[in-house]
């Protein structure tokens, strides 16, 4: 048990249990997004028809990808003030007293944040389906949609997960939010780059997240392709990396402090 998935699999349980039970940091995730879809299409349908303006039946098929990663941004965050609750409460140094692999301690609570990224891209896509979006690459480019996706919540998790275990702080993690709010609206996620002028196109030309949406739009628009994929995976991977390291660092920090 103590090398094992074990103690994985009980905090990733335990996990997906505490994100249900706190529909206040659900529910946001999962409404928004779908209403910024709704207003976006109601304003923006006829934009369609502009030169340069990628060929899509409605701008639904357009915004679903956006939609998409939109709530998984909102909702990864959550792990990060769950984590950051442990923390104040005593929870965290039971976990560390206990003989559970300390690594478990973050794949558990990162395993949650991939749950709820799986769930988010499904009920987005199927609402969006449901309303006349059409994804031209079938169920392949659903299940990338879901993969990235997945990859994308542990990645912002990570992010979020670490600054809970540096500052110990549930308002430090809610602080962080505008900066991912901030670089999705700075992306080609909500309208395409070749529309674009002056330094919003250059600040989305170089914004990773515009490279991820992009990839995973054209699995919606024009059909699967693995160099998509591959190219909406390696940007959320690479995030991953990125966040995944540097929570590491700060659970070894943090458990020595402990």
């Amino acid at each position: 048990m103590r090398g094992g998935w074990g103690p994985v699999l009980a905090l990733s349980k335990r996990s997906v249990v505490n994100t249900i039970r706190q529909p206040q940091f659900v529910i946001p995730s999962l409404f928004f997004p779908l209403f910024f879809a709704a207003l976006n299409v109601a304003s923006f349908n006829k934009s369609i028809g502009l030169p340069g303006f990628p060929k899509v039946d409605s701008f639904l098929d357009f915004m679903l990808a956006a939609t998409v990663v939109q709530g998984v941004l909102f909702g990864a965050t959550g792990g990060g003030n769950d984590m950051a609750v442990d923390i104040q409460d005593g929870f965290f140094d039971r976990l560390v007293a206990s003989p559970v692999p300390r690594w478990s301690i973050l794949v558990g609570r990162l395993g949650g944040a991939a749950a709820l990224g799986a769930a988010q891209a499904t009920l987005f896509t199927g609402i969006m389906v449901l309303f006349g979006a059409s994804i031209k690459g079938g169920i392949p480019s659903f299940l990338a949609i879901v993969v990235v996706s997945v990859v994308l919540a542990v990645a912002i998790g990570g992010f979020a997960v670490a600054l809970a275990l540096r500052s110990g702080s549930a308002e430090a993690v809610q602080a962080s939010f505008p900066i991912f709010f901030i670089s999705l609206f700075l992306s080609s996620a909500f309208f395409p780059r070749q529309l674009m002028h002056g330094w919003f196109k250059t600040a989305a030309t170089y914004n990773p997240i515009s490279w991820m949406v992009e990839g995973l739009r054209n699995l919606v628009i024009r059909g699967f392709d693995l160099g998509q994929v591959g190219r909406a995976l390696a940007v959320s991977g690479g995030l991953g990396v990125v966040s995944i390291t540097l929570a590491s660092l700060a659970l070894r920090s943090r458990v020595r402090s402990a």
